[in-house]
């Protein structure tokens, strides 16, 4: 017992110093090129058999005790990959090889657009953060539906659960904006497992106004009334930053119950800059952004217990925030979560995260 113990022990800290000599090398480079430079590495590997079922074997996870059912849908393990990080549903084979129970693709719009221009991504390693301003890069719903149709013909036996994070053109006027969200729903309704309305980015313009409750109302009735029109509705979710105050929380506590939404994830990233490590010069150089990583861990989990409190258990929360460790995935369910996202975490941790945070839950 002891050695098997002592055997796990070892083989966590070789790879967790093996992670960390590479992330020293490739965080000497722009950390957008180096994203897809890493995950089209990964996607070769897999190609190779050998080296997917060694893959699997060091980085997946198999425990039937960590399955959970939300909303309708059977995750194999709590821990997912949140939006923004395979946009375009490029790497859905990959990310289930590294242990994911659950990926968000998207921000997916209508439209296919390139994003706010380079550098839009920043690495903060003195906070363990990023800062980005993407602003919604995709290649269109068309496209993307047809690429998860694809993988999902190709993988039928896959248990990943695939979720759909919708949003706007940023050509499209707020008064519009619930046609684009329409758009994306009927374009992806029969390749994803569920939605997830992403009104709280901060990189494009006006699209935060969106959560004030008249607008958020448009959008969501209407995405509810297609939805029960239905043989199979899908779970529709909401998106919110975590710079709300307890006034506009208590407003998405009311919208949610009314509307009977699935679930909220918690939280988007901030735009708040307080208590940075990072020289102040610096961050002010990197410009507008949105901020994720270890400074937002505590204000996301403040969000998340507030709305578990105010909703009393009736509807799921995803929290997403500053998650590196499995503490700090117990510390989100422990605030009434019921599953966890990750992303600046999987950067600053490596492909190990999910089975780290999977072997303490």
């Amino acid at each position: 017992m002891q050695l098997n113990s002592s055997l796990r022990l070892q083989t966590y800290l070789c790879r967790a110093m093996m992670y960390r000599l590479l992330r020293t090398v490739l965080f000497y480079f722009p950390p957008e090129a180096v994203h897809y430079f890493s995950m089209n590495w990964l996607k070769r590997l897999c190609s190779i058999a050998w080296i997917k079922n060694w893959l699997t074997q060091s980085f997946g996870v198999s425990n039937p005790t960590l399955t959970k059912t939300v909303f309708g849908l059977s995750f194999s393990n709590p821990v997912g990959l949140g939006a923004g990080f395979d946009k375009n549903a490029l790497y859905l084979h990959e990310l289930e090889v590294l242990g994911f129970g659950a990926v968000e693709i998207g921000t997916v719009t209508p439209l296919a657009q390139d994003g706010n221009p380079k550098p839009r991504l920043f690495r903060l390693p003195k906070d363990r953060a990023l800062i980005n301003r993407m602003g919604f890069n995709n290649d269109g719903a068309d496209a993307i539906a047809a690429r998860v149709a694809a993988w999902r013909s190709q993988n039928p036996n896959s248990k990943l659960i695939v979720g759909g994070n919708i949003g706007k053109n940023k050509i499209t006027a707020n008064e519009d904006a619930w046609k684009d969200y329409q758009i994306c729903f009927e374009k992806l309704f029969d390749v994803v497992d569920y939605f997830v309305v992403n009104v709280s980015s901060p990189n494009t313009p006006g699209l935060r106004a969106l959560q004030d409750k008249d607008a958020l109302h448009e959008i969501l009735s209407n995405l509810q009334k297609i939805n029960a029109t239905k043989s199979s509705p899908k779970p529709i979710l909401l998106k919110i930053a975590p710079d709300l105050t307890d006034a506009q929380l208590d407003d998405i506590i009311a919208l949610s119950t009314e509307l009977q939404l699935d679930g909220l994830v918690a939280t988007n990233t901030t735009i708040d800059r307080r208590g940075l490590y990072t020289n102040e010069k610096t961050i002010e150089a990197m410009g507008m952004g949105g901020l994720s990583g270890k400074p937002l861990t505590n204000r996301s989990t403040d969000v998340v217990r507030y709305l578990a409190k105010g909703l009393n258990g009736q509807i799921p929360i995803i929290a997403s925030g500053g998650i590196f460790t499995a503490e700090d995935a117990k510390g989100k369910l422990n605030a009434g979560a019921t599953l966890i996202q990750v992303w600046t975490g999987f950067v600053y941790e490596g492909p190990a995260i999910v089975k780290n945070i999977c072997s303490k839950l």
